[in-house]
Parts: C-alpha cells; structure tokens; sequence
C-alpha cells in the first residue's frame, strides 16, 4: 500500500518537474527570441534602494546602478540610522559619479517593516513618475532600466519584477545559491500556468506612481513581512498584470553560516506560509528530491531514478540557461539533495509563527502581518 501511495506522489512530483522545465524553457525562448521593445521615448526613472547595515557586496551593487545606459534616472539610497557604517562608504562612492544623479537619505520611521518604511519617505521624494525599487545588495546590468521600461510599457502591465541568482562565499551560502536558482526560481515561473496572477520580488519592482497612489502607497502596508509581495498584489487587484522582465539581476548571500541559512530560509517559508497558506500547503510536491529517495527505500527503483533525473534536467536548465547560474549545471547530478534541506524548512515552518530579520526577532500574523517586533538580539540574523 504504502509503495503504491509512493508511486502516486512520485507521478505528481514528475508532473510539476515537467511543469517547471516548460515554463523556464518558455521563459529562455521568449527572453531571447521576442523580448520586450523598449518605447521610443524613454520616460524618466526614478530608483529606490533602501539599505542597512554594510554588508561585503554593497558598494558594487550600488556601483552598479551608476553606470546605467539610461537617458534620465536618479538614485535614491535610504538608510534608517544616521550611524550606518555604509553611509560614509556609499557617500564616496556618489562623489566618484559626479554625472548621476544620486543621493543619501536617513529616513526616521516607526514603521514595523522598517524598508518599508524607507521606501514609502523615498517614494515621495523621487522626481519621476516611474518607479524602482530593490533590495541593497541587487547588482545590475547596463540595460537594466531599459529593460524593464520595456516590460512595465506592454499593454496591461502594472508592476515588472525580476528573477534572480545569487552568489555566496560560505559552503552553506553556495547552498543556498543553488536552492535559489533550482527550486525557488522554477516555482515563481510555474506560479503564472496554474493561476497566480500576483507576485513580486525585492529583487525589483517596476511600477507607475498612479499605481502606487491608487493602493495608499507604502505606508498602506509597512506592517507586513511581505512588502514586494503586498505591493505586486494590490496592484494586480487594481486590474494591472505583473510580469517577469527579460534580464535576471544578481543578489550576495551574506550570511556565513548554517544557523543564519537556516534562519533566512525559514523566514522566506513563514512569510510564505501567512501570506499565502494553500499554496505553502502543496510545496513537497516541489520537492523531488525526497519523493524520490523514498521510491528508492520502497523498492521502486524505476520511479525514483525518473525522478533524480527531472529534477537534475529541471534545475540545471533553469539555474544555468534561464539565470546563469554555472554551479547549477556543474552540481546537477546532486541537486535533488537541496529537496531534503527544502523538506525540513516547510516543515519547521508549520512550527511556530516567528522569524529573524537583520537581527529582529519579529512575530507573524495573520496574512503576513508583523504583530511584534523584538529589538536586535543576533545581529545580522
């Protein structure tokens, strides 16, 4: 009985493999073969990066975004403490780029998502009426802006976000960098074939500010865990659609060790689990990975080998060919063990409601809601 039920979740798990690697395949051919036309004239920018703390990567991520092939844009770069020891840091940076046009700005905000809170005062100083934002440690190509103003300017389009792959320099980090481009990037791109129409990552927003002005700004939920989250659905509630752009951005992994991976990607799963529960409900069917070492224990040898195998195709194709992650081909044989580290987080995740975030121990409510915030403990947690 018990073999036969593991056959079942094996079909089903091969099923969603398939499902992953027609929809990253999908996503290759049409970035390459019918991007998105960028206007003829370009409408002005303006980018909105909230940081915190000066972590190893900062300075070229922001680098990054002075160097921009864009006709007019300008950067705004928010802080909530005027003692943040990348400020002195991004400061010279600036004055080495004399031609963008670029600012620091500390922010007070009693907001209970502090970036949000940041983001929301930045909004409201920016000149443009296109909108940017992402997260301190997102690296960015030339094209960028480009990009995505191609996207946001297709018929219907509300917000433009960005797929990502990550770099690390911790054995657990470059873990998690596989996880990143095997597992959690191929779901995002499934999410759209079975009717999620809502999503966004802090790895970049696009967005209009009529937009933002018609779902109350920032401020409307700077009380949520899941703030790129919120934003992309109440803008898709306003009847706007959100959309991948063609270009993936590059983001650093910081965290050295297993405990703040484990922390990290625990937070990622409860913000997950609260803010959209049924679909936190079906995430083992993901997991291959385990389906298939469990076929293996079981006798059904034959399951358990097709499943290794989609799974490695799935995530070397979309790790390397969609995001250009090389560890992803050259680890293939062994992604489908990431599925058991996966495994374990959802299910700690069903085991309580709090998370660490920058060194805050923060508790979660009810549709991602932040219902306590405890001051640092574990710095850079």
């Amino acid at each position: 009985m018990i073999s036969w039920l593991l056959l079942a979740v094996a079909a089903v798990a091969l099923l969603y493999q398939s499902a992953a690697l027609t929809a990253a395949a999908g996503h290759w051919l049409k970035s390459r073969l019918f991007p998105a036309t960028p206007p003829a004239s370009l409408p002005p920018v303006s980018i909105l990066k909230p940081v915190y703390g000066l972590d190893p990567q900062l300075p070229e991520a922001v680098a990054s975004h002075l160097v921009l092939d864009y006709p007019d844009y300008e950067l705004l770069l928010g802080f909530q403490r005027p003692d943040d020891p990348a400020i002195p840091v991004l400061q010279e940076l600036l004055e080495r780029h004399p031609g963008v046009r670029a600012r620091i700005e500390v922010v007070e905000t009693r907001a209970k998502n502090g970036k949000t809170g940041v983001i929301d005062r930045l909004s409201r100083l920016a000149r443009h009426d296109v909108l940017v934002v992402n997260d301190a440690d997102i690296t960015v190509p030339q094209d960028y802006l480009r990009r995505l103003v191609a996207s946001l300017e297709q018929p219907g389009v509300g917000v433009v976000t960005c797929l990502y792959r990550a770099r690390a320099g911790s054995l657990a980090g470059c873990l998690e960098a596989v996880g990143i481009a095997t597992d959690f990037m191929p779901s995002a791109l499934v999410a759209p074939l079975v009717g999620v129409r809502e999503f966004g990552f802090g790895s970049t927003l696009c967005f209009r500010r009529a937009d933002l002005e018609a779902i109350g700004g920032f401020r409307a939920f700077d009380d949520y865990i899941a703030d790129d989250y919120q934003l992309a659905s109440r803008i898709v509630a306003l009847g706007r659609r959100a959309v991948f752009a063609d270009i993936p951005v590059l983001t650093y992994l910081a965290d050295p060790g297993w405990l703040a991976v484990w922390r990290h990607q625990l937070r990622w799963a409860r913000t997950i689990r609260f803010s959209r529960p049924g679909g936190f409900a079906g995430m083992p069917v993901t997991h291959a990975g385990l389906w298939a070492v469990l076929n293996l224990a079981a006798g059904n040898v034959g399951a358990a080998a097709a499943l290794w195998l989609a799974r490695s195709v799935m995530g070397a194709f979309a790790g390397f060919a969609v995001l250009g992650h090389w560890p992803a081909l050259a680890a293939a044989p062994l992604i489908p063990l990431w599925d058991l580290f996966a495994f374990a987080i959802w299910a700690a995740a069903w085991c309580g409601n709090t998370a660490w975030w920058r060194g805050h121990r923060i508790r979660i409510g009810a549709k991602g809601k932040i219902i306590e915030k405890r001051e640092p403990e574990a710095p850079g947690a």
